[in-house]
């Protein structure tokens, strides 16, 4: 198919705009076509030798690569097309032109690049960690790119950092090697029996099929009495749970258990109340 190309761009008029325009189309549908092909053998290729499919370099190398291949065959579109050879001797002539465009309308693209390659070799993350970004963002790593970082939230919803924005955040990683984890609080009344509640809240975290222990002996963390509250006492804990699992599932499943639990043991979950004093005018 390709050998019978050039005997249809002789076919052409180049001198009229119409016969530049079919001709920029031909180019176009062959950059097009073969740039398909190439990803897809890349893409087999990647497939086949890499194992470890999660690598954030990996995944950021990847990306880089199909953008170069994208834009190498851009480049070659503007350059082989008779309507577009004054574009390209631009933009491989002009250089004044291209260290202006570079300087002004480049500069958060290279940003955004070098900060993914710092955040590669740094690796304050990994590919399906579950972060936290200090303004608040949060999900799963499911993605880098040249110029930012795909966090999957919950349900459909991908949200997009820019590479040199989570570069110069504080990041929570709540990934513990292969687990996430999740800190939660109960709230008991004050004169509650502090050991008997930290046990029965233990005893649903261990019953819960959702969490997992990730002690050195492989064993569940221990209930914390965390602080004096205005009505309460707070005891907290570090679940452990898979990361196929949903943090949102953990903790409902969680708090159910628990919730049942008290009603069971007669302890109480106290809430704020007001006393409400109606003064005599007299």
């Amino acid at each position: 198919m390709f050998d019978k190309i050039p005997d249809i761009l002789s076919l052409l008029d180049k001198t009229t705009t119409l016969g530049q325009i079919l001709e920029l189309l031909i180019y176009a549908v062959i950059a097009a076509i073969a740039t398909t092909i190439i990803l897809h053998i890349y893409g087999k290729f990647v497939k086949s030798k890499l194992k470890d499919k999660k690598n954030l370099t990996i995944r950021f190398t990847q990306n880089i690569i199909r953008t170069a291949i994208i834009l190498v065959a851009v480049i070659w579109v503007l350059v082989s097309s008779t309507a577009t050879t004054d574009i390209g001797k631009v933009l491989f002539q002009g250089t004044a032109i291209i260290g202006a465009v570079a300087g002004l309308a480049a500069q958060p693209v290279l940003g955004d690049f070098f900060s993914g390659i710092a955040i590669t070799l740094n690796k304050p993350f990994e590919i399906g960690d579950w972060i936290e970004l200090e303004n608040g963002t949060s999900g799963v790593v499911a993605d880098i790119t040249p110029r930012h970082v795909v966090l999957r939230s919950l349900g459909t919803v991908d949200i997009i950092v820019p590479n040199s924005k989570i570069n110069s955040l504080m990041i929570r990683d709540t990934s513990y090697k292969k687990l996430r984890s999740v800190r939660m609080d109960f709230n008991v009344a004050y004169g509650t029996d502090i050991e008997k509640a930290s046990e029965v809240i233990k005893n649903e975290v261990i019953n819960s099929e959702l969490t997992v222990p990730a002690g050195k002996d492989n064993e569940y963390g221990p209930v914390f009495f965390d602080s004096f509250a205005d009505s309460s006492l707070v005891l907290s804990m570090i679940i452990y749970f898979k990361q196929s699992s949903s943090a949102l599932l953990v903790k409902s499943d969680i708090n159910k258990r628990v919730n049942d639990a008290f009603i069971r043991e007669g302890i109480e979950i106290p809430f704020n109340y007001v006393n409400v004093v109606m003064k005599d005018k007299e």
